[in-house]
């Protein structure tokens, strides 16, 4: 049955348009919900200041889980791996109480109407009542009335998507200039100042060194970091355990525990007596990817706010479950400079070598708009002590071998006449590049006019897609999920 889902060619085209807002790829942290037993009201969090039950979690997530059946089939599996259905749950009620804010709902006749027009409820094109029982029971596992609430909700959510996206609108210009991006090829002539080749010859005395860092202290300056303790975990149940064992008057489920560090109990015990290993990230700063755990800036964030000998609440993050204790956190500070004379010399010389390689691409500009008339970039550039070469044609968002993104490179090479160099383009450490174009495989209009339609519908649901994007971000930061 999970394989008609997926063969439902037209059932997926209804859905993805519905998927844009329903399974954003958010990076928020899946806090569990399992520290309830049956009947408990506890709370999961809160979002702009309201309180969020267990059960209201608990919808979240199986809206999530069966918008993601209907639109993968039997795919689900490879699919759940490019992201967290307790991250999505966070992500669709945070939309939902914006859509609230909006005043926006659905009828029950729109509910109704979309059901019915699932081709993986009908039969001869035909709603057939049987089947859809049939696919909520053994599929969804969810029962008709929660499924048609879901719906409901989705309905909202992709409103509030219409609402948020109408002002999102494109011009011929736009739609050109996109379609070139992706369609026009370029080649060019380059004269480049590399700081790398520069820099072997320079040899700083002890004084230069000195006063570099006086002057340049905050450039050495370690951020903020944490040293943590940690447990994890594939089964819930046994994070749920260890989170309880800690303290026993533990509740709501993401309240910290007691933040006095001699009242807390024995974290490595407690840990042994349930086959758990506590594990120690090291120093990492607040910009880093957390050892044993990965990167996660809402993690991140979270250990930010406690406070030494305080316990987090259960993360939920790749399929594993973590308790972690802040062991350790150390401000900011500038070292002195013997402990990190190997690195103040480092910076030292590729400034120095980006200094040199500035100032003889501008000393090359100079000379060539003397007599732009009768510039040969092979000579000029041996003239100038610096590199010349070419490359082979390249799009828009490709990458030149040698340099880099070929982004910059295709804009400027853009409002080039020809035979005409440019100023001077400033790669920051990559150096500094003077091109000239040296081929240029223009727009093919045709192919533009009979392709303009479908791609100016797919740039038009990229734009909208962005929009709301900014949109769900913004929401995100306001929201203070906690």
């Amino acid at each position: 049955m999970l394989r008609k889902l997926r063969e439902k060619k037209t059932s997926k085209k209804i859905f993805i348009g519905l998927a844009i807002v329903i399974i954003p790829a958010f990076a928020f942290w899946g806090f569990s919900s399992a520290l309830r037993k049956p009947g408990e009201s506890l709370y999961v969090g809160t979002i702009f200041g309201k309180k969020i039950t267990a059960l209201e979690y608990k919808d979240a997530r199986e809206a999530v889980k069966n918008t993601a059946i209907m639109l993968y089939g039997d795919n689900l599996s490879e699919i759940q791996k490019l992201f967290n259905i307790e991250t999505q749950a966070w992500e669709r009620i945070i939309l939902l109480q914006e859509a609230k804010k909006h005043r926006i709902n659905a009828s029950d006749q729109e509910v109704v109407e979309l059901i019915r027009s699932y081709p993986v409820f009908q039969n001869k094109d035909q709603f057939d009542n049987k089947r859809y029982i049939q696919f909520l029971q053994y599929i969804f596992r969810t029962q008709p009335r929660i499924f048609e609430e879901q719906t409901r909700q989705n309905l909202i959510l992709k409103k509030l998507y219409n609402e948020v996206t109408a002002g999102v609108v494109l011009n011929d210009r736009d739609i050109q200039n996109e379609y070139r991006k992706l369609n026009e090829e370029i080649s060019i002539h380059y004269i480049a100042g590399i700081p790398s080749e520069f820099t072997a010859n320079i040899v700083p005395s002890e004084q230069e060194l000195k006063d570099y860092f006086n002057q340049n202290s905050l450039e050495f300056k370690q951020p903020l970091s944490f040293n943590a303790e940690y447990v994890s975990s594939e089964s819930e149940d046994k994070i749920r355990a260890m989170a309880l064992s800690l303290n026993k008057s533990f509740s709501p489920a993401l309240k910290y525990f007691n933040k006095s560090a001699d009242k807390q109990p024995d974290f490595g015990k407690l840990a042994r007596d349930l086959g758990l290993e506590v594990k120690e990230s090291g120093l990492f700063s607040q910009t880093d990817s957390i050892p044993g755990i990965g990167w996660s800036p809402e993690i991140l964030n979270m250990i930010i706010k406690l406070e030494v000998g305080q316990f987090s609440p259960i993360i939920n993050m790749d399929n594993r479950y973590f308790i972690l204790r802040l062991k350790e956190r150390k401000e900011p500070y500038i070292p002195d400079f013997e402990k990190i004379k190997d690195k103040i010399r480092e910076a030292f010389i590729k400034k120095k070598g980006l200094d040199i390689a500035k100032e003889k691409i501008e000393d090359c500009l100079k000379r060539m708009k003397e007599n732009p008339k009768a510039i040969d970039f092979i000579r000029t550039a041996k003239e100038c002590g610096l590199k010349s070469d070419s490359t082979e044609l390249f799009k828009y968002g490709g990458y030149i071998p040698g340099i880099g993104s070929s982004d910059i490179f295709w804009t400027v090479a853009q409002g080039l006449k020809e035979d005409e160099f440019s100023n001077a383009i400033d790669m920051g450490p990559g150096g500094f590049y003077i091109i000239k174009n040296k081929q240029k495989v223009s727009l093919d209009e045709k192919k533009f006019e009979s392709e303009k339609k479908e791609f100016s519908e797919r740039l038009l649901q990229q734009k909208k897609q962005e929009q709301f994007s900014r949109f769900s971000e913004d929401l995100k930061r306001k929201a203070q999920l906690f």
